[in-house]
């Protein structure tokens, strides 16, 4: 049978990055390579029902083994994209075996290293084996590390009929790295009665916390006019976005929050003296918290287009997603049992709110209550992405586990 880690690094060389700002879905065409390759996977595996659509999802089902049929149907779920925020073309991933700590020579020729100094939580998993890149690409282990061990664990449940388990669905979505993977998400077809999301960190993670999130976009109008002569006529729209920079409160930046605190992230700014346009995310746990920062962002542009005399500040805040801890408390045995499972495996649980957002936030709005797991992965989003082969081999047993707890109708 094949291992978790074969399977990822087969995964991890499709390229499926998402764009954001497009209109169709998936956002891009190559996410569907993903798709097909694993859909022929599950099919050559035994799976039931296996289908694959035009927007690029993934649908399987695992039929109950016998005496199970009674049990509720439980979901696991993953994400194919990869994030656009460092390229996941050509990935070339490798494992290095034994790690003895000190600094990984990632690329020789262009002198990258992987550095616990940089990074400590290497230090954490001296004597295993780390997948890593060549410090040029992502790794992509967000998700597709989910992916490869929800399809080992499928695998070993196909395979095993003295597995317990009652009904497992498996979905694969699209551009959840753009804020979109459920957006034609078939909720009814999937069929599950509540799901996990495998797209955490470090082995361990639990959260059923999220942020709740915005986009704001925006747009500075400025004056230009030919600088020789600009005194008293030129407006620029690049120092116009410093202005508003400049009122935000310094502190609530990604780089100085944790935890439960929220922030505002500048994520582009680009422009010309006549126009120019700042995306930001904001982000906070709490709802009303959240609403204050939405309300601060009004009345910052509110003020300034008072200063000037003009529209020069024209924002649009989009809402993203919501925290789902309410959506998930009425179902806490989804914690629970997740958390028993864990610590039967003597994985340590560490429950705690995501800074970020999953394709689950979105679901458990729509009626899916839907925590998220661990993969195993650390620096998600970046060319020093890492994973641990074995926390690989854990979180695959934790989803047989877990497939073994909601064996019976009185698991929830």
């Amino acid at each position: 049978m094949e291992t978790v880690v074969e399977r990822f690094l087969r995964y991890a060389a499709v390229d499926t990055e998402s764009l954001a700002d497009q209109e169709q879905v998936p956002s891009t065409e190559k996410q569907k390579d993903l798709a097909r390759l694993l859909a022929r996977e599950l099919t050559e595996l035994g799976a039931s029902g296996v289908r694959t659509d035009d927007h690029g999802y993934v649908y399987a089902s695992i039929p109950a083994s016998a005496g199970c049929e009674n049990a509720p149907r439980l979901g696991l779920i993953a994400h194919m994209d990869t994030s656009p925020a460092v390229s996941g073309k050509n990935v070339k991933p490798h494992v290095e075996r034994d790690y003895q700590g000190g600094d990984i020579l990632l690329n020789p020729a262009e002198g990258i290293a992987l550095s616990p100094k940089e990074y400590p939580s290497l230090l954490d998993y001296v004597g295993q084996d780390l997948i890593v890149t060549d410090g040029t690409t992502l790794l992509g282990a967000d998700d597709k590390a989910g992916v490869a061990e929800i399809m080992t664990a499928a695998d070993h449940l196909l395979r095993d009929s003295s597995l317990p388990h009652g009904e497992i669905k498996i979905a694969f979505t699209p551009d959840e790295e753009v804020g979109r993977g459920v957006d034609c998400f078939d909720l009814e077809g999937f069929g599950a009665d509540f799901a996990y999301t495998v797209d955490g960190g470090a082995l361990g993670e639990l959260e059923y916390e999220n942020f709740n999130a915005a986009t704001l976009k925006l747009k500075l109008h400025g004056r230009s006019i030919h600088p020789g002569g600009a005194k008293g006529q030129m407006v620029n729209a690049l120092h116009l976005a410093m202005e508003f920079q400049s009122m935000l409160p310094p502190f609530e930046r990604p780089e100085f929050t944790e935890g439960y605190e929220g922030f505002f992230h500048l994520d582009e700014l680009h422009g010309t003296v006549e126009e120019a346009l700042a995306v930001y995310i904001i982000r906070d746990h709490d709802r009303a918290r959240f609403e204050e920062k939405k309300e601060r962002v009004r009345k910052i542009c509110a003020y300034l287009n008072e200063k000037y005399g003009a529209l020069r500040f024209d924002p649009e805040l989009t809402d993203s997603y919501y925290n789902m801890r309410g959506q998930v408390e009425p179902h806490m045995h989804l914690i629970e049992n997740a958390r028993a499972a864990m610590e039967h495996l003597g994985i340590r649980p560490l429950i705690q709110p995501i800074r970020g957002g999953t394709d689950g936030c979105r679901l458990s709005y729509m009626g899916l209550p839907c925590p998220n797991l661990c993969t195993g992965g650390h620096n998600f989003h970046g060319r020093f992405e890492y994973i641990p082969v074995q926390s690989m081999e854990k979180v695959t047993r934790l989803l047989l586990e877990l497939a073994a707890r909601y064996s019976t109708p009185s698991a929830e």
